[in-house]
């Protein structure tokens, strides 16, 4: 008997590790100091958040000065973005991104182009793959910064960011990945990928909640977007975060201890979830590739005939959590802008659901989850009248 609830949104957050938790706990009570302070208990606070930078930097091969602590991705994607973007205007006002990145991303581009910036946007494929010759083609001398994501939180299509990075460089352009989905799933070395500057967020990768980091290569020129306080040398203020910053730096080891381990079990929960479906559920479609340069733990389908969220809620009532997108997203009633730039039609992108399975979660729970869906779907179908025009068709 599977026991529910069973948890298949871990690309919106994740449980926080034990192992991290407990390192953090001491930083709560015990070790408090502010570490900004010249005291004792100062120092050993700051003492925590170096070692914590030191083991960061180890596993995406940087320089412990080149990693920055924020409060998550949203705002390493912002600085990375506004930041770069201000910082070399004298050079030029274009930037290029994908038009499949996080709301972050999109809608701080957004912001630039009432700033004067002018923003160009690279085609994708009907799996989500960057189009690196349209890139050669929009990509000009005053082109200051090219932003693509690693991975997609929605698909799960993983870039050919090296190739991205090597066409932004020929051309004298900085190179930006938001490697939140990425990072302790995939190898992140930011120097085999040959990125400028890189966010993470914690709570993707078993950490808490409210940390992230950005690294910046030594030379870039980034203008704060945080000011008013001597943190993070300078370049942001606010008060350091010690407890999530340790926790955070603990999390990342572990996953990054067990990637490949992980990597090999998650891909098999996804692929039985994918195989399941595709045989069993008539009118449904896979979003994104289908195994190969595909996150682990995503699989995203659009179901004809009927809404996403009322398949959410179905599942939610049989104690399965999933996503109708991404989860800073879930509230519009906008069809994904993701599903929408692969090409798919509006209606077809209405019916999406994103399952993203953890460490955690077991290949009985899968086979649970597609009973239910397929019960669930045949249900919600049987009260449209769109699918009762379809006659005898079966599948698509």
């Amino acid at each position: 008997m599977v026991k529910t609830p069973i948890y298949f949104d871990h690309a919106a957050t994740t449980p926080l590790c034990k192992e991290a938790f407990d390192k953090m706990s001491p930083y709560f009570t015990q070790i408090f100091g502010n570490a900004n302070s010249q005291h004792m208990f100062g120092r050993e606070a700051v003492k925590a958040v170096d070692e914590a930078r030191d083991s960061i930097a180890k596993i995406i091969n940087c320089k412990p000065n080149e990693l920055y602590f924020t409060s998550g991705g949203t705002e390493a994607d912002n600085w990375a973005l506004r930041g770069v973007a201000r910082a070399n205007a004298n050079k030029g006002k274009h930037v290029i991104i994908s038009p499949i990145e996080h709301a972050a991303m999109l809608v701080t581009a957004k912001a630039l182009e009432k700033d004067g910036f002018e923003i160009s946007y690279m085609k994708v494929d009907e799996e989500g793959f960057v189009d690196l010759e349209h890139l050669k083609t929009i990509i000009r001398p005053d082109t200051t910064l090219v932003c693509c994501m690693l991975a997609n939180n929605e698909v799960g299509t993983i870039e050919p960011i090296k190739e991205i990075a090597k066409i932004a460089h020929d051309n004298g352009s900085l190179m930006f990945t938001d490697a939140v989905q990425a990072a302790g799933v995939l190898k992140t070395d930011v120097k085999e990928l040959g990125v400028d500057l890189m966010s993470m967020s914690g709570h993707k990768i078993y950490g808490p909640k409210g940390i992230g980091a950005l690294y910046i290569r030594n030379g870039v020129k980034v203008e704060s977007i945080l000011t008013g306080g001597h943190q993070e040398r300078m370049k942001r203020g606010g008060t350091t975060n010690v407890p999530a910053i340790v926790g955070f730096a603990e999390a990342f080891r572990i996953a990054d201890r067990d990637r490949e381990k992980n990597f090999e079990y998650v891909c098999s929960l996804r692929d039985k979830f994918i195989d399941r479906i595709l045989a069993e559920v008539p009118f449904v479609k896979l979003n994104g590739p289908r195994k190969e340069n595909r996150l682990p733990a995503n699989a995203d389908f659009s179901f004809r005939f009927i809404e996403g969220e009322s398949i959410l809620f179905s599942l939610d009532l049989a104690g399965i959590a999933v996503s109708s997108g991404s989860a800073c997203s879930s509230g519009s009633l906008e069809p994904s802008h993701v599903l929408m730039a692969l090409g798919l039609p509006e209606g077809l992108a209405h019916g999406s659901i994103r399952f993203s399975f953890g460490k955690h979660n077991t290949l009985e729970e899968i086979d649970y989850a597609v009973d239910v869906v397929k019960e669930a779907v045949e249900k919600l179908r049987a009260m449209s009248p769109l699918f009762k025009a379809q006659g005898d068709i079966k599948y698509v």
